[in-house]
């Protein structure tokens, strides 16, 4: 009979630190195979091999995270420290130092998958209202002969607009209503503007927008008030957000979307050009079609003999032909006066918005003291030059009087042995030593005879 084991001690199961690792890593791996999670990197490192590792933080815990380079390749971002980050992937062990960490296989800025999800909810919504449908749609006017323009008063998108539709046709009338295009209420600001210019009726179309940016900087362009002020506008409005590859809200609801602010001006009004070839062409074809139609009625009265009849016709013709010129000279003399009168409109307040721009006024402080400059540069070299000619005259004179210069024309200075000069031969005696200088050189020489001149003789020319 064998022996019962009466022990009362609890069976003992005993782990491997591996059998146990592993056991943690499958519980860990079931539970948490697919999750999000936000974070603070830091401590990031990039390895030769292409991995990435990391950590994710916030106010309380720490995570380790390592984001393999077959999930490397495809991210969009890629980890970085202090960026605020939604990682997904799944929760493992590495079993070599006994740690849990997050496989990290997507990365995402933290707030734009909740911003991206917002814009596809509105997106729906507003789509199921049929605040985009095509029937809604309004055409732009052929020729708008005033456009208002809802963007920042300081981006360059206005500065390309007004660049773009000055050069196609000047003399627009073009009005700016300045708004905020990003942050705390830039949203409300944009369908003000909308608002504006249906309430006042001051312009033919709209055009709303703002240059590029990142789908945060874009964002009041996708808020609600500004796509429900789009669609309700009676006036065309054209949408120009961002660059090509950038969609908004905004540009569903509009009218027409362009792909860029510059397009937009390009989009909203044709070349003035245009416009006179497509009058020249409409007289082409005026004459052409009266001409036709005389032709036509004359061959008729003709095959019918009626001379009279002719004559009738063809007074009657010329008449309307005359009207039709009249008019056609009406309707150009008209444009043409209403073109003049844009532009002179347009040229008085480009001049008071000129007199205005602090930019003219420097240049005009900066004109006239380079105008200044130059006349006290003409002026110094004017006495420099003045200065000079008159140094050269005394130099001349100076020349001329100098006694240097009278001795190389042949004459000669005598001096005593005291040094002074002798100018008349009762200032020496026979046998006493005078010295001479001449043009070149001096001489020492001796008394040996002395002739006083005689006062009432004349002396003869050297």
């Amino acid at each position: 009979m064998g022996q019962l084991d009466l022990s009362l001690e609890p069976r003992r199961r005993i782990y491997s630190v591996a059998e146990l690792t592993a056991g943690i890593r499958d519980l860990l791996e079931a539970e948490f195979g697919d999750v999000w999670v936000a974070g603070e990197i830091s401590n990031a490192r990039a390895a030769h091999s292409g991995h990435h590792y990391f950590t994710l933080k916030d106010g309380a815990a720490q995570l380790r995270a390592v984001c393999f380079r077959q999930h490397a390749l495809y991210l969009k971002i890629k980890p970085q420290n202090g960026l605020e980050v939604i990682a997904r992937g799944r929760i493992g062990v590495y079993e070599a130092r006994g740690e849990y960490q997050l496989y990290v296989e997507h990365l995402e800025l933290r707030g734009y998958g909740a911003l991206q999800l917002a814009f596809e909810q509105l997106k729906k919504k507003l789509a199921d209202e049929g605040l985009f449908d095509d029937d809604r749609k309004r055409p732009l006017p052929s020729l708008p002969r005033r456009i208002g323009i809802v963007t920042s008063p300081s981006g360059a998108a206005i500065a390309d607009m007004l660049r773009i539709l000055e050069r196609r046709f000047d003399g627009l009338h073009i009005q700016l209503y300045p708004v905020l295009v990003q942050g705390e209420g830039a949203a409300e600001q944009i369908a003000n503007g909308v608002r504006y210019f249906n309430r006042t009726r001051c312009a033919d179309v709209v055009i709303v927008g703002r240059g590029g940016g990142s789908l945060e900087d874009l964002w009041a362009f996708n808020e609600e008030v500004v796509a429900r002020a789009i669609a309700d506008s009676e006036i065309p409005v054209v949408s120009a957000v961002g660059h090509q590859t950038d969609f908004t809200i905004a540009d569903f609801a509009a009218d027409v979307r362009a792909p860029t602010p510059s397009a937009a001006a390009e989009l909203v009004v044709r070349r003035k050009q245009e416009f006179l070839e497509v009058v020249i062409a409409l007289k082409a074809r005026l004459a052409q079609a009266a001409r036709y139609k005389l032709a036509t009625a004359g061959r008729d009265v003709l095959d019918r003999g009626m001379e009279r009849a002719t004559a009738l016709v063809r007074r009657e013709l010329a008449s309307s032909s005359q009207k039709m010129d009249e008019l056609t000279f009406a309707l150009r003399d008209s444009i043409l006066r209403r073109v003049r009168d844009a532009e002179r409109v347009w040229e008085r307040r480009r001049g008071r918005l000129k007199q205005l721009d602090l930019r003219v006024r420097l240049a005009r402080g900066q004109a006239r003291l380079d105008g200044a400059s130059g006349r006290l540069s003409a002026l110094a070299v004017w006495r420099l030059e003045r200065a000079d000619t008159r140094l050269q005259l005394l130099r001349k004179e100076l020349a001329h009087l100098s006694p240097v210069a009278i001795l190389g024309r042949g004459y000669a200075i005598v001096q005593a042995e005291d040094g002074s000069i002798v100018r008349v031969a009762e200032q020496t005696d026979e046998g006493s030593r005078l010295g001479v200088r001449l043009h070149r050189g001096r001489l020492g020489v001796r008394v040996e005879l002395v002739e006083p001149e005689d006062r009432n003789s004349r002396p003869a020319d050297p």
